[in-house]
């Protein structure tokens, strides 16, 4: 990827996220090179910036690394810099050991430290900081993900004239578990200094509007919600308790599912050496009947400790025979410095030695597993190459595997089991759709998918996939984004 030093400029459109959609490498020569990063949200929001010519501003993925503004590939990125002890406190921290398992159920224990929230409040108020730097005046901002919740509060008392959204890409939990945090009413104000807070499922914004109910005290009807505010001066918006008559603006909260660029994925799985590499891949796996697919982020929250369980028990039962079906596990490295990755890693790796000593032949593994990340041509072979995807996530915002998966079916085959726990399951209503939790239910899904008749699985997959193309992530995007200029036209429209 080429990088050139962009000139001095103001920004209209800016998106502000974690991190950056690069990674650093190590190029041939030994000299520092960038390279495009794995994931969804890189994944969604790279088109919107090229189509919008704005500018990204998110952490370059190493600690103390000092970077000024650069151009890649026609995006403008701009660094904000992370001490080790803001990647340890901030990040691994409060972001990935606090609200990440708050946010999820509960899954594991969340840690509550005053350091790593004093260490988020920081790395927000840096991050607001810079973005309000490149913003020219009247820019639209958009703010992405639980790390940065307290941004668009940050961002809107030091330019009130910024036009800010706000995107959760994970679930928002209910009430009874949102309330465990100690921070949760800086949490909610700082949500708040949004315009617009976008969530992936309809529950995800009442849990939010239900938070500010119960904590502010704010009207919220549909998915409205009336902020008062008691001093509109240059540079200052304050929040407070609500009174009669008092001066307010209205925030947005509702859902706007994100997806995927399927026309992407279908044109890859169209491609005949990537069509000739998933058949190279159930060759590599001894031609089985029938391959079983699951790619995650290492992560307790995917459901892979319950699906090898539902899988090893088909094994023992003899309803599944290792020489003709195989579990092929994709598990991408996560959060590998947090102690509850690192033991999720041990137990999903001594799970798989165990169920693959008792069962695998010479010849044919009842599990493949794969410990790695793969480029998007890699992946899509896998796609192609699996009669079955398993996504069995115990609680996911969406869930973008699934939709990867329906976009590279083009040959309208293939059977998706979703977990129910996963946004994904509201609009791909003819997966079969599980509860993870339920091991019986599980395995009776998984005999459903292998013996699903083929016609089925045409038709199933059929509509599957007109779900994916109608609702791809130009929807996504431009549905946010109208929804972000109407109001903020209404906001103009008042204000004059």
């Amino acid at each position: 990827m080429s990088t050139t030093a962009p000139s001095a400029r103001l920004f209209d459109f800016i998106v502000a996220s974690n991190r950056l959609p690069v990674d650093s490498v190590v190029n041939a020569d030994g000299g520092q090179g960038w390279s495009r990063s794995p994931g969804g949200l890189v994944a969604a929001l790279e088109p919107v910036m090229h189509s919008h010519d704005g500018a990204w501003v998110g952490w370059a993925g190493e600690a103390d690394l000092e970077l000024d503004p650069f151009d890649i590939d026609g995006l403008h990125l701009v660094p904000v810099r992370l001490s080790a002890a803001e990647v340890r406190e901030y990040y691994e921290g409060f972001s990935n050991d606090t609200l990440w398992p708050l946010y999820h159920d509960v899954i594991a224990a969340p840690s509550f430290h005053r350091e790593w929230w004093d260490a988020y409040r920081a790395v927000n108020q840096r991050f607001a900081d810079i973005v309000a730097a490149v913003s020219a005046k009247g820019a639209v901002v958009w703010v992405q993900d639980y790390q940065l919740q307290l941004v668009p509060k940050m961002l809107r008392e030091l330019r009130p004239d910024l036009t800010i959204g706000f995107f959760d890409h994970i679930p928002f939990p209910p009430y009874g578990l949102f309330s465990q945090l100690p921070w949760r009413t800086h949490v909610i104000e700082g949500l708040l200094g949004a315009d617009v807070v976008g969530f992936q499922r309809d529950a995800d914004a009442g849990n939010f509007a239900q938070a500010v109910r119960r904590l502010k005290g704010y009207a919220t009807t549909g998915s409205r919600i009336e902020v008062p505010i008691v001093d509109e001066s240059p540079g200052v918006r304050v929040f407070s308790p609500i009174k009669r008559g008092a001066p307010s603006r209205t925030v947005i909260a509702k859902k706007f599912p994100i997806s995927i660029d399927a026309d992407i994925y279908r044109a890859a799985a169209k491609d005949p050496g990537i069509r000739a590499r998933a058949r190279q891949i159930r060759a590599d796996l001894g031609n089985p009947a029938m391959i079983m697919l699951g790619v995650d982020r290492l992560d307790y929250t995917k459901g892979i400790r319950h699906r090898l369980q539902a899988y090893g028990e088909l094994l023992a039962e003899g309803r599944i025979n290792p020489t003709e079906v195989i579990l092929v596990q994709v598990a991408s490295p996560s959060r590998e410095r947090v102690k509850s990755y690192i033991d999720l890693r041990d137990e999903i790796e001594l799970t798989v030695g165990r169920i693959n000593g008792e069962y695998s032949e010479l010849g044919h593994q009842a599990i493949s597993y794969h410990h790695h990340s793969y480029p998007r041509e890699e992946m899509v072979a896998l796609y192609l190459a699996a009669d079955i995807m398993l996504v069995t996530a115990l609680r996911d915002g969406m869930n973008l595997v699934a939709k990867e998966y329906v976009a590279s079916r083009f040959d309208d085959d293939g059977v998706l089991v979703l977990s129910e726990f996963a946004g994904a399951s509201d609009e791909l209503t003819r997966a079969i759709r599980v509860n993870p939790h339920d091991i019986d239910g599980l395995k009776d899904a998984f005999m459903r998918a292998v013996e699903m008749p083929h016609d089925e699985r045409r038709s199933r997959m059929r509509y599957l996939r007109k779900r994916v193309f109608d609702n791809d992530v130009e929807k996504w995007s431009n549905g946010f984004l109208e929804v972000l200029a109407h109001h903020r036209h209404e906001k103009d429209t008042r204000s004059r």
